[in-house]
Order: structure tokens, then sequence, then C-alpha cells
């Protein structure tokens, strides 16, 4: 009934006048149920410890995303696999902010020095503990339906509790980030489930066997130990010794084929947008100079799929709104790339 429903709507649709007031996300016309790829969006940003403006990160991205051409080489008719975004929860998003004031309140002191409120601080970690259960909840409903499921953030503490639900579904997983940060502190500035800790709390799960974070360019001592230490689980691609190589007469090609390498059959990508170059995401929580630019991040996804690996699902965050449409147009267009290239590896 599903495939029928979906039938109909292409056949009733135009893909040269989608992004009409009354469609979804890239402009189409499909419902979650009909759909095989599914978006959660996620619109929370409770822990992040410089920029604002993540949380209002989907709802950009899905107005940017109405302008979008549909077709694309990468997969030409990809869209007619049905593409759509559930509702952004409006729940979730004052909760964010509700939290967000409490988590100000508790780094103003923590910065100057007065005695942390543990109080504050234990209420921060459960709400965040929360929004963990709630995505993990919502996208084990979604896998058990069959979906492939993309999570659309919200700052980087968000896909955890993806993880775990995939991690029920999966037995041996890979994650490859595409990140300027390692994000792998232990409870940073106290907060469990910050922003900054998403990998290092990742690796309690033990079904994902390999995490490759590439693009790196900003992490710390504390960091770099724990990538040292548990050198069987993570392989660290900086963005400068990648970019080493390639001036040294490599390409980006073996670059890719190196990080291909490091991955187990089966793939999460997590996105930051951070991981490309500043100029395309000026907005985010925390820039860093340097970075990639969206062609060369596609053509390593396009490498992973070469190569026969299978991309399982990807989460996409940090990209905030920011002043006029850039950050939304940019992560509409990487989330375009992300979902087509997850179902053609999903063919």
């Amino acid at each position: 009934m599903k495939n029928k429903i979906l039938e109909e709507k292409i056949k009733n649709f135009n893909p040269n006048e989608n992004g009409l007031a009354y469609h979804g996300i890239f402009g189409l016309p499909f419902e979650a149920e009909e759909s095989r790829m599914v978006l959660v969006p996620v619109p929370w940003e409770a822990t992040v410890s410089y920029g604002t403006g993540t949380a209002e990160g989907p709802k950009a991205i899905l107005d940017a995303s109405q302008q979008i051409d549909l077709h694309d080489h990468l997969y030409p008719n990809g869209w007619k696999n049905g593409i759509a975004m559930a509702d952004i929860p409006a729940s979730i998003f004052f909760k964010s902010k509700q939290t967000r004031v409490k988590t100000e309140k508790y780094l103003e002191k923590l910065y100057y020095g007065k005695q942390m409120d543990k109080e504050l601080l234990n209420e921060i970690n459960t709400d965040c503990l929360e929004l963990k259960n709630y995505v993990e909840e919502t996208t084990k409903k979604l896998l058990k339906e069959g979906k492939i499921v993309g999570v659309v953030g919200g700052d980087h503490s968000v896909p955890l509790g993806y993880y775990e639900a995939l991690s029920k579904k999966h037995k041996d997983f890979g994650i490859l980030q595409i990140d300027a940060h390692a994000d792998m502190r232990e409870a940073y500035q106290g907060l469990e489930y910050s922003h900054a800790s998403i990998f290092f709390n990742a690796l309690k799960i033990k079904n994902i066997s390999r995490i490759v974070s590439v693009g790196v360019r900003d992490f710390s001592i504390e960091e770099l130990e724990l990538i040292t230490k548990e050198k069987k689980r993570i392989s660290l691609f900086t963005d400068y010794e990648i970019k080493k190589a390639i001036f040294n007469g490599g390409t980006w090609a073996k670059e890719c084929d190196k990080i291909v390498k490091e991955l187990p059959k089966e793939v999460h990508i997590s996105f930051d947008i951070d991981g490309l170059n500043p100029n395309l995401c000026p907005n985010t929580g925390a820039p860093v100079h340097g970075g990639f630019t969206i062609d060369e991040v596609v053509y390593l996804f396009e490498k992973i799929i070469a190569k026969g690996k299978k991309i399982i699902g990807f989460d996409l965050c940090e990209v905030a709104k920011g002043v006029g449409e850039w950050d939304g147009n940019v992560g509409s267009r990487v989330l375009y790339k992300l979902c087509l290239l997850t179902l053609k590896s999903n063919k």
C-alpha cells in the first residue's frame, strides 16, 4: 500500500516545479509513511560552549531546501525512493532553550572560578539524557519500520541516541566523522552529554568498532591521549596531515583510499558542518580555518560506495541559521548529497 501511495505521488509530481508551499524537504511531496528515507530533526543546542544558533538549523535547512533542483549526477532519480523530514518538534526546541538558560548560569560560575552548582549541573545532564533517549526511541522505531534514517541537528550531541539505536540493529559498524574538532572530551565542562563529548560517549557503544575522524584541526591534549590509547578503534586524519601529503605530491584520491581502508563494511557518516571551510558555514558554533569543500567530501563518500562499503545512516549537525540564508543553503545541499549517496548505497 505504501509503495502504491509513493508511486501515485511520483506520477502526479512535476520535479521541475518542486518547492511549492505545501511541499516538504527539498520541495518533495512525500510523507514519512511512504518514504524510504526519513530525516529526524533535532533542534537542540543545550551544551554549546561558543556560538549559538544550531537549534534553528533544521528549520534553516528545511526552508533553504525548497529551491534545490532535484537532478543530481550522483543518483539522478534517487529522490523517487521517497525522502521526507518529520515535523520539527517544538517541544524539543523550547526544552533546548530552557536547558540552555541553565547551562549559561552554570558556565558563568565555572568561568569565573565560583563554586560549582552541582544541583544545576545534574539538572542539565538529566535534560540531555532525556533528549538522548528521545532520539534513540524515535530512530529505533523508524529503523524497525525499515526506514533509512538521517538525523538533522542541532548541536553535535544529538546523534548519540541514534548511534545506540543503530547498535541494536548492526553488530559491527564504523563512524566516519567529518569535523573540525575531535569531540572526544570526557564530560566537557562537567556536561556528560556535551557536543564536545559525542565521540567519547560513542566509544562506550561496543558495536562501534571504528571511528575514523577526518579533517580535524582543533583538539586537546586529553583528546590526543585518548586517540593514542584507543588506536585500535580510532583513526585520525587531521586537516594538516591530509594537505601536507597533497602538498608533497600526493592526491586527494590517494588520501581518500587511506581513509576508506580504515572503515569497516558498514559505515555511519557523522557530518559536522564545521568540517567544511568556514566560508561555507560562517555562522556555525565554532568555526576553524582550513577545512574541505563540499565536492571533496562528496568524493570521499563516493569512494566508500565504490569500495563496496555500505552507508547505513548519517547525521548532519552544527548548521546555524545566522544572518541571511547562506548557512541553511549550504546545509541543505550537503543534506541532499548525504540523502542521495546513502540511498544509492542501499539500492
